[in-house]
């Protein structure tokens, strides 16, 4: 598993490094209002991307469980399935995110003077979500048959042409925050592009061509036909779930963006960089708790119970000590973090930040094993309680965040402390519901997935 995961851990926080390149280069050459346009602008992004990521994920667990039982044609109708969906919805999600642009800029309280640099940044981004989306759908169809290697690999070919182009269009062209964004598409539609033809020419086992379309799809009789709608359904109603999770993590983000908005361009520029390391320092437990998925996901589908138990106890094994040792380097190197990214080291954007990062970052492991638990739960055909989680966690952010900021002697501080309580909510109820159905349970026993398997044996 942790093979499996290296490539995904390492690949995952290089995407990171999109945004973390943006974040520096814009905030040491342009500025801390450019900073806070950026870091502003990051949580929308976030969020749309979200749901089409959301998509990519639960079609990935779908065929991790195909490709572990062996049944290669009802993987490829899956992914004929999955590419349908995912396909039409990116589409549509671009269209609407670019009319509703200003609106949606506006509701977020973006402070005036940051309007127009949020608009230009956020439109070019926009513009290249298509390629993100085939992006992604690639990088986790290949890591459902158990390659992790090859999205790495194209990944750091991306992060080291966005950081070259970064240098390029917003110190050498001067092109400002515009710059920083067409870099980063182009970039990503370069790994979109590199992953297609890879899949395409390496795996054609797996291809779903026009000519596949054409013969087993149009000219098909009614059963197959009858078929490919079930593949569909399927995949819809199994994505949807972890769209709609991804979705209202990032929702609940979003209207936190909201609120660190309206106390000033210091605390937005601070947050802007602090989510950043975030981000970048828990990733790991985050792509370890996705590979983990994958691993339950492909021993679920084969009927391995002993070897889902196993990976359970060294998951939450590494995921702990990992998570410790994490907490105590981003407590300790807090302030010279924020340092990093901040131009002249303004002293009022580090403490803010620092501050933040001391906070989340004594919890990790509340997130860490929060990440095995959404990955788990996704994995054996229970979604739904990943989706329960995630708004347990999100929804007590966002409540306590707007309660305890409205607090004068509490205020911003109020909106750091609310995501740990969070972490920690969902922690318990998606602990205690493993305990009660797959230990207390016997759940892997009694259930019909593996009842059917030993059946077919």
């Amino acid at each position: 598993m942790l093979k499996f995961a290296f490539p995904l851990m390492l690949g995952n926080m290089l995407q990171q490094c999109y945004n973390i390149a943006d974040t520096l280069i814009v905030g040491r050459v342009l500025g801390a209002n450019a900073l806070a346009a950026v870091g502003s602008s990051y949580s929308l992004m976030v969020f749309i991307t979200s749901v089409f990521i959301g998509l990519c994920m639960g079609s990935g667990a779908v065929f991790s469980m195909q490709y572990g039982s062996g049944d290669i044609s009802e993987l490829k109708k899956s992914i004929f399935s999955s590419a349908m969906v995912i396909g039409g919805v990116t589409v549509v999600l671009n269209i609407l995110s670019l009319v509703l642009l200003e609106p949606i800029i506006n509701l977020l309280n973006t402070p005036h003077e940051l309007t127009v640099m949020v608009y230009d940044y956020l439109f070019i981004i926009l513009l290249g979500m298509i390629p993100v989306s085939i992006a992604n759908f690639y990088s986790f169809l290949l890591r459902s048959i158990g390659d992790s290697f090859t999205p790495l690999l194209f990944l750091i070919l991306s992060v080291v042409m966005n950081i070259f182009l970064d240098i390029a269009f917003i110190v050498w062209i001067d092109w400002g925050i515009k710059g920083a964004a067409i870099a980063t598409v182009a970039s990503q539609a370069m790994a979109a592009a590199g992953m297609y033809v890879y899949t395409h020419t390496r795996l054609p086992e797996l291809n779903v061509n026009l000519r596949y379309i054409k013969d087993f799809v149009l000219n098909s009789g009614s059963h197959k036909r009858q078929s490919v709608k079930e593949s569909v359904k399927r995949i819809t109603e199994y994505s949807l779930l972890t769209c709609m999770q991804q979705s209202v993590m990032n929702f609940g983000i979003l209207m936190v963006q909201g609120l660190v908005n309206s106390f000033g361009s210091a605390v937005m520029a601070a947050f802007a960089v602090a989510v950043k390391i975030d981000s970048f320092a828990y990733m790991p437990a985050q792509d370890f708790g996705n590979a983990f998925s994958t691993f339950i996901a492909q021993n679920y589908g084969a009927g391995k119970k002993e070897r889902i138990m196993g990976g359970i106890k060294s998951a939450v094994i590494v995921t702990t000590i990992f998570c410790l040792l994490v907490s105590v380097l981003v407590y300790i190197f807090a302030p010279q973090l924020m340092a990093i990214f901040v131009k002249n080291s303004n002293p009022e954007i580090v403490g803010i930040g620092a501050e933040y990062l001391r906070i989340e970052g004594s919890f990790y492991a509340g997130i860490g094993w929060l990440f095995l638990l959404y990955g788990f739960y996704r994995a054996v055909t229970l979604p739904k309680l990943s989706l329960v989680l995630t708004v347990l966690s999100l929804g007590t952010r966002v409540i306590l965040a707007y309660l305890l900021a409205s607090i004068p002697s509490i205020g911003y501080h109020g909106i750091w402390w609310s995501v740990p309580i969070g972490w920690a909510i969902a922690d318990i109820v998606g602990t205690g519901y493993f305990y009660k159905r797959f230990i207390k349970g016997n759940y892997f026993i009694k259930g019909n997935y593996f009842a059917g398997k030993e059946k077919t044996r």
